[in-house]
C-alpha cells in the first residue's frame, strides 16, 4: 500500500469539484501531485467518499473551552458580551500551566474530529496568578506548542499584546494582570518562541488584543518590532465585536474602530481582523480592499450576542473571510458554516446567501472560502488540495444515513453542512499526510479529553 498517496472519486480543489482525482505528498506532508480523471493505481488507499480540504480555525482561545455551557444563565438585569467577560476572568485567575495544556490537549483533539486541521490561537494568558511572569516566560506558549503537536493539529501561534482596559491608555483591571506585557516585552518573547515554533513546523505572529488594550505608539511599535523580526507575519486583532466598544472608540478618537485602524496602522492581507461584526459600509469596503481577512466566529458572537456580520458589504469590496470557534461553546467547522449561512438569512430574508455564481452550491461555496482565508490568516501553506499545500484532508462517508445514494457530491457536502449532525459523516482527518481521525475517533480521543475534563473539574473547585 502506498502511503503517501490518496485517490478520491470526487475532490474539492481550490477551483471546484473534481473527478477521479489522485494525490500523492512527499515525506515532509505537502502535496506533490493531484491529478484528476485518472484511474486507481493499484495499491493506492481509496477514499469512502468526497474528500475535502482541511478547515483551519482561524481563531481559538483554547483555554475558554473549560468554560463551556457554564455562563448561561442571567447574571444581570441584562447580560452582555462584558458580563460574560467578567466570568472569564475568574477562570483566567485560578488556571494552571497544566490545566491549559491539558484543556488544549483535549481541545485539539474535539477540532481533528469536527473537520479543522489547524488552529490560530490568540494566546493572552502570560503570566502566574499574581500577575508576575513564570521563570520561563514562555511557559505557557510551550504549554499550547506541546498540545498542538500531541493532537498532531496544526499551529498557528499568536501571543497577545495586552496593556490597557479601555481606550486613552486606561489602567488595566485586577483581572487582567496575567495579560500584561510591555512591548519591549512581547518582542522579546517572539524572538524567543520563533526557533521553537520553526522546529515544530507551527507559525508565529502576533495579536494586538484590541484597539482598547493596546495604545497607538504601542500599537506601531510592535508593528514595526515584528517586521523587522519577519515581514510576513501574521497579525491578528479583535476589532468592531461590540457597539460599546464602537461608541467608546468614538468618545476617544471620534473614528469607528476599524475606520481609526485604517488610518493607523499598515492593514494588508498579512491581517486578520477578528469579528469586524460593527463596521459602517465605507469601513467595511475599505477594509476588504487591503486583503486582509475577516475573522468570523459565528458560533461565539451568537452566543455572546455580538450581532450579525454584513457578508454583503464585505463581499461587495471583494472581501475574505475565514471561520473561527473562539470560545469554542461549539467546535465543529461544518456547524460555523451553517450558522453563518443561517446569520445572513435572517439579515437579509433571502436563501443560499452566500453562495456564488461560480459555485452555486452554497455549502461549497463556503468550504472553499472559508479554507482559502483561514490558510491566509494562518500565514502557513493549508490552502486546500493543490500541489505545495499541506497534505490536510477530510473525508466524508458516502454511506452515511444521510449522504448515501445522493446525487452529487455537492449534495453530499450540503448534507453534512445543513442536514447531519455535522461532525458525525466525517470518516477520515488526515494533517500533513499523517492520519489522524480514523472511524471518526482520534486515536486520543479517550485519554485526551477526559484529562481536559479533571482539569476542568480542579478549576471550577478553585475558581473563585
Amino acid at each position: 500500500m502506498n502511503e503517501r498517496s490518496l485517490f478520491a472519486a470526487h475532490a474539492l480543489l481550490p477551483t471546484g469539484w473534481a473527478r477521479d482525482v489522485l494525490l500523492s505528498w512527499n515525506e515532509q506532508g505537502f502535496l506533490t501531485d493531484v491529478k484528476t480523471q485518472c484511474v486507481c493505481p493499484a495499491g493506492t488507499l481509496q477514499a469512502a467518499g468526497p474528500l475535502l480540504p482541511g478547515m483551519p480555525n482561524l481563531h481559538s482561545h483554547a483555554f475558554q473551552r473549560a468554560f463551556g455551557g457554564l455562563t448561561e444563565y442571567r447574571g444581570a438585569a441584562q447580560d452582555s458580551f462584558w458580563s460574560w467577560r467578567s466570568l472569564m476572568y475568574r477562570f483566567v485567575a485560578a488556571i494552571t500551566p497544566d490545566q491549559l495544556e491539558a484543556i488544549a490537549t483535549g481541545l485539539y483533539v474535539e477540532m481533528l474530529e469536527a473537520g479543522y486541521t489547524s488552529v490560530c490561537e490568540f494566546h493572552y494568558v502570560h503570566h502566574d496568578h499574581d500577575g508576575r511572569p513564570y521563570a520561563d516566560d514562555m511557559a505557557l506558549s510551550m504549554c499550547l506548542l506541546r498540545a498542538s503537536a500531541r493532537a498532531g493539529i496544526g499551529l498557528t501561534l499568536l501571543p497577545v499584546l495586552y496593556q490597557t482596559s479601555g481606550f486613552g491608555a486606561s489602567p488595566p483591571s485586577e483581572g487582567q494582570r496575567r495579560f500584561i506585557r510591555s512591548t519591549d516585552n512581547m518582542l522579546a518573547l517572539l524572538q524567543k518562541l520563533k526557533p521553537l515554533c520553526e522546529a515544530q513546523g507551527a507559525r508565529l505572529g502576533l495579536a494586538p488584543h484590541s484597539l482598547r488594550a493596546v495604545p497607538p505608539d504601542s500599537l506601531r511599535e510592535a508593528l514595526d518590532g515584528l517586521q523587522a523580526m519577519d515581514a510576513k507575519a501574521p497579525v491578528h486583532i479583535h476589532i468592531a465585536e461590540q457597539t460599546a466598544e464602537v461608541d467608546a472608540c468614538l468618545a476617544w478618537s471620534g473614528q469607528r474602530p476599524v475606520e481609526w485602524l485604517l488610518d493607523h496602522a499598515p492593514v494588508d492581507i498579512r491581517w486578520c481582523l477578528v469579528h469586524a461584526t460593527h463596521m459602517s459600509a465605507d469601513e467595511s469596503m475599505r477594509a476588504a480592499r487591503t486583503g486582509a481577512v475577516a475573522g468570523l466566529c459565528p458560533s461565539t458572537e451568537a452566543n455572546l450576542g455580538d450581532g450579525i456580520f454584513d457578508a454583503a458589504s464585505w463581499l461587495q469590496g471583494g472581501g475574505r473571510w475565514g471561520v473561527g470557534s473562539d470560545s469554542h461553546a461549539c467546535v465543529n467547522a461544518a456547524e460555523e458554516l451553517m450558522l453563518l449561512e443561517y446569520s445572513q438569512r435572517l439579515a437579509t430574508r433571502q436563501r443560499n446567501v452566500l453562495a456564488t455564481a461560480e459555485q452555486p452550491s452554497v455549502a461549497t461555496a463556503m468550504t472553499l472560502a472559508a479554507v482559502a482565508g483561514g490558510a491566509q490568516a494562518s500565514a502557513r501553506p493549508v490552502a486546500g488540495l493543490a500541489a505545495g499545500q499541506q497534505a490536510d484532508l477530510l473525508v466524508l462517508d458516502a454511506q452515511h444515513l444521510l449522504l448515501r445514494d445522493l446525487p452529487s457530491p455537492e449534495a453530499m457536502l450540503s448534507a453534512h453542512v445543513f442536514a447531519s449532525h455535522r461532525q458525525s459523516a466525517l470518516l477520515q482527518v488526515w494533517v500533513g499526510g499523517r492520519l489522524k481521525v480514523q472511524s471518526r475517533r482520534h486515536d486520543l480521543h479517550d485519554s485526551a479529553l477526559s484529562a481536559g475534563v479533571t482539569a476542568r473539574q480542579q478549576l471550577l473547585k478553585n475558581t473563585p
